[in-house]
């Protein structure tokens, strides 16, 4: 496909996060199963629920658009779970796992919020006023996850880590 146009890089954006949402509702159920701080887990599961409603916002923006929902390949998200997959493999600590399942999961709300947030001026420029709310909706939920997240980073008992 051709990018010459604000519909096509719309377009383009689209698909981009359509795929990434799909990945990380798998990956969300991983970060809940390698997490032992209850709290924590149940963080991810909440917000594999939202990821699921984003992912019907998602596709009532494509049919605002007027294009059926495909998903593009999204080399970023795809980036940050394999270097989540490497950092299993290194069988890491129960604690320091959990925090970096927190530290990982903050790596994809600034990605996903990135996204959406250069997709709602899009959506407004061609005129697809209930895809852009849709769009904001699905931007908030990030927001909110990712602050969720800092404020459980924040309050871990950072002594349970070992330090050496």
């Amino acid at each position: 496909m051709s990018t010459e146009t604000i519909q096509d890089l719309f377009e383009h954006g689209l698909e981009d996060i359509y795929h990434a949402e799909h990945e990380l509702l798998d990956a969300l159920e991983d970060l809940e199963e390698h997490t032992e701080d209850d709290e924590i887990a149940q963080a991810f599961a909440e917000h594999r629920q939202e990821t699921e409603d984003q992912i019907d916002r998602l596709e009532q923006v494509f049919e605002e658009f007027g294009a059926p929902p495909e998903k593009e390949e999204c080399e970023g998200i795809e980036g940050l779970i394999s270097e989540y997959e490497g950092f299993l493999e290194t069988d890491p600590d129960q604690n320091v796992l959990d925090y970096h399942n927190m530290a990982a999961a903050e790596k994809t709300e600034h990605y996903e919020i990135a996204a959406y947030g250069n997709l709602i001026p899009l959506a407004g420029q061609l005129g697809l006023d209930d895809a852009a709310d849709m769009l904001e909706d699905n931007l908030r939920e990030e927001q909110d996850a990712l602050e969720k997240l800092k404020e459980l980073t924040e309050s871990y008992d950072m002594e349970s880590i070992p330090s050496q």
